[in-house]
């Protein structure tokens, strides 16, 4: 095997260790945010509602956009496990603010009401914009 293969595959475990971390923390996510939010996103997707879609991928996208800065600049799993979880709060509290603004939201998701629905994913994916670009050290 060629040095410079065998150095490059050196780091293959410290990559499925954060990888894993990282799809771990999505499924948590998406176990929490589907849990919180009083629609069901994955009953209206399979109906084809393209609002519930459209907010769940925002939310989505949401977290997994600091997730990858946690897993890019942690200097340990524990590190990235702490900022990932930072990262699942963040997104978690930007549903329940944005419900306070637009109580009726999840209904009017519900009904695939696409205005709203774009406002929801537009405001988790700028917040978590920021909250990935506040993860520096």
């Amino acid at each position: 095997m060629p040095t410079e293969l065998a150095h490059s595959l050196s780091t293959l475990p410290a990559f499925l260790a954060y990888f894993g971390l990282a799809i771990g923390l999505t499924a948590a996510f998406v176990v929490i945010y589907l849990w919180v939010t009083p629609h069901d996103e994955m009953h209206l997707i399979r109906e084809n509602k393209e609002a519930a879609s459209i907010s769940f991928a925002g939310a989505l996208l949401g977290f997994i956009i600091p997730v990858a800065t946690a897993t890019a600049q942690s200097v340990s799993w524990f590190d990235c496990l702490i900022w990932g979880l930072v990262a699942l709060v963040v997104q978690v509290l930007v549903f329940v603010a944005v419900r306070l603004f637009l109580p009726h939201i999840s209904e009017e998701i519900s009904n695939d009401e696409r205005a709203p629905a774009i406002f929801l994913a537009g405001i988790s994916l700028g917040v978590g914009i920021l909250n990935a670009a506040s993860m520096t050290y």
